[in-house]
């Protein structure tokens, strides 16, 4: 699921030359925004919940969320398997591999999203909260049973604690949210006020909503960012209570859990014990799901789904197989060019590179035709610009930054290339040695050649799990075709994870989960600033004054239409400066469980979410 994350050095990436630069593309955006009128926001009171556009669909007298069961059993435990490894249960920090859920599970925020709505957060920590019009504030005021799971209240310290903590030793795009912040100050007891005067970003008070709360009184700054197995001190509905290395970890609900009441949590944390289980393999951790030794498992194989579900739990009804449907944006997943290496800085080589993905074949091949092309960076709903010509509104977006879209793109167009399905298709292949020629290679003998230089084209393609390895690897196939060398790089998870973070990799396969209201998450992903910062995800090291305006277009829009005017104009600018070639997506989630885990009846707007799930009756 998509998530969304004291007075010490900040690192080189993020000086505050670089902060003005990117603080300055936030204010072309929003001149950007105004140039296509915005509308007036409501005035400044304290409300139970707090929307990016319009108004909370849940009034305050809202009982319990629609996608959860009120009524559900309390009890039980729930095992869950994760593919790979960690090293440390820290989340919010750069180095280590952090365990899962420790965000959600232990460690909460001011405010909770609601998954019924594209962007819209409700009163958790924080009973209320209140900004004006022009979202130069946001003021939360606590809940007054609001405690941290040693019995300690949550203060208006500890908030402005985290901020700053977070902020300056937090991962980057803590970083870089916070940084925002021109200050933050105490209102009495129970009351914090933080000024985003000058910020100019209509999704801050709730990236501020969203902030991790942390127990001051549990943290030593000094060694907040080293990696450790000690658990942190939060005020969630679980404790972690037990540790195994790189293997298990298991959380235990705090009967004493001072939210469990709240309207945004009836029918949520329902087992007693929930505990994750780590599997460095694919095939163990399958095999495992099968043995009965987890619970749940959601697939991302297509043929697996298809041919594999054939043991005797399926078979007998004590496992199921569903489609679950959801509505969020689909992402993109593709391989990523670094256009920091030398060899991917030319967009045509991107291109030619782009035709010689057979993805007919592979689809058909490897995964029974089951899988949708992406063709957009928001694919599956309205943001996205595929198929859909460039209105006014975008047009005047675009309107300073010449040549950024191309005109095939900008009219709604353009598609990836499309084979024959044989495996062998030769449209694609002359496409791409077009566009090689164009810039500067051809082949000699059978290998693809730099002319100036006589130097070969070949690169390396890293992977971590087997199924990226087997798509690397029929890529390969089609490259040696055109005279390209691609070597395959398989690593362990700890490794992959520091060469990606150090963006040392000239190729990989990636995905950005999107939502329906894409925001401050887009400069971590594509902005200028994060290009040259280790730990964001801007892994093609896009550079692209476009791509920061609007960006910039889309935090200041007050109006849905203009925020998806805004939000096409990017997915047209990423897309025509091919960082990526585009791979493919699963039109439902495929979720298999044991039947003695029951979930409500529908799936939020967001897909399906564990932590409403529940023990059934009699299990154990």
């Amino acid at each position: 699921m998509p998530a969304s994350f004291p007075d010490f050095e900040r690192p080189a990436g993020l000086k505050a030359t670089r902060r003005g630069v990117m603080l300055g593309a936030l204010a072309l955006g929003a001149a950007l925004g105004t140039a296509l009128g915005r509308r007036p926001a409501r005035a400044a009171q304290a409300r139970h919940a707090i929307a990016m556009h319009g108004d909370p669909a849940w009034g305050p007298d809202f009982s319990a969320p629609g996608y959860a069961n009120a009524a559900a059993r309390k009890g039980g435990t729930l095992v869950q398997g994760v593919q790979g490894t960690f090293d440390c249960l820290n989340p919010f920090i750069v180095k280590g591999l952090a365990a899962a859920n420790i965000r959600s599970y232990v460690v909460e925020s001011l405010l909770a999203r609601g998954y019924d709505e594209p962007f819209t957060l409700y009163g958790l920590l924080a009973e209320s909260v209140e900004n004006d019009a022009a979202r130069t504030y946001v003021t939360f005021t606590l809940h007054p049973k609001a405690r941290f799971s040693d019995g300690r209240p949550v203060t208006p310290a500890d908030v402005i604690f985290s901020w700053e903590l977070l902020r300056d030793r937090g991962r980057p795009n803590f970083r870089i949210y916070y940084a925002k912040v021109t200050k933050a100050e105490a209102l009495g007891a129970r009351g914090v006020r933080f000024d985003l005067s000058g910020a100019d970003d209509r999704e801050l008070p709730l990236i501020i909503g969203l902030m991790p709360v942390l127990a001051k009184h549990a943290i030593k700054p000094e060694t907040f960012e080293d990696t450790s197995f000690e658990p942190l001190t939060g005020s969630g509905p679980y404790r972690v209570s037990a540790v195994r290395p790189g293997e298990s970890v298991t959380f235990t609900r705090d009967p004493d859990y001072w939210g469990r009441d709240l309207p945004i949590n009836r029918g949520l944390w329902n087992f007693d014990t929930i505990r994750y289980d780590y599997y460095r393999d694919g095939n163990t951790h399958f095999e495992a799901f099968k043995k009965g030794l987890y619970d749940v498992r959601a697939e991302t194989d297509p043929g697996r789904w298809q041919t594999a579900y054939d043991f005797p739990a399926l078979n007998d009804g004590r496992v199921v197989k569903e489609d679950l449907p959801y509505g969020l944006p689909k992402g993109m997943q593709g391989l990523v060019f670094n256009t920091r290496r030398p060899i991917f800085a030319d967009i045509r080589v991107r291109e030619a590179l782009l035709h010689l993905l057979d993805f007919e074949w592979i689809n058909r091949t490897y995964f029974f035709s089951l899988y949708q092309r992406t063709a957009s960076y928001f694919d599956g709903c309205d943001l996205s610009a595929h198929g859909v010509p460039a209105n006014a509104r975008e047009l005047e977006l675009l309107k300073p930054f010449p040549g950024a879209v191309r005109a095939d793109i900008l009219d709604g167009k353009w598609s990836p290339p499309k084979s024959d399905g044989t495996g062998s298709d030769r449209t694609g292949l002359r496409n791409a040695f077009a566009l090689f020629k164009a810039a500067g290679y051809e082949l000699k003998g059978t290998q693809l050649t730099h002319v100036a230089s006589g130097r070969p084209f070949a690169f390396e393609i890293l992977t971590t799990t087997r199924d990226q390895e087997r798509l690397a690897l029929a890529y390969v196939r089609n490259l040696k075709r055109a005279g390209i060398e691609a070597r395959v790089r398989t690593v362990d998870a700890t490794q992959f994870e520091r060469r990606r973070i150090a963006f040392d990799f000239d190729m990989m396969e990636y995905r950005w989960d999107q939502s329906l209201s894409p925001g401050n998450e887009q400069l971590f992903y594509w902005g200028s600033e994060a290009a040259d910062s280790q730990g964001t995800r801007n892994y093609m090291g896009v550079k692209s004054k476009a791509v920061d305006a609007m960006i910039g277009a889309m935090l200041s829009a007050t109006a849905r239409e203009d925020f998806v005017a805004a939000t096409r104009a990017l997915d047209r600018v990423l897309l025509s400066g091919f960082y990526v070639i585009p791979l493919y997506y699963p039109p439902v989630q495929w979720i298999a469980r044991w039947t003695k885990i029951e979930h409500p009846q529908r799936t939020s707007l967001y897909g399906y979410l564990p932590e409403t799930w529940w023990a059934k009756e009699g299990a154990p």
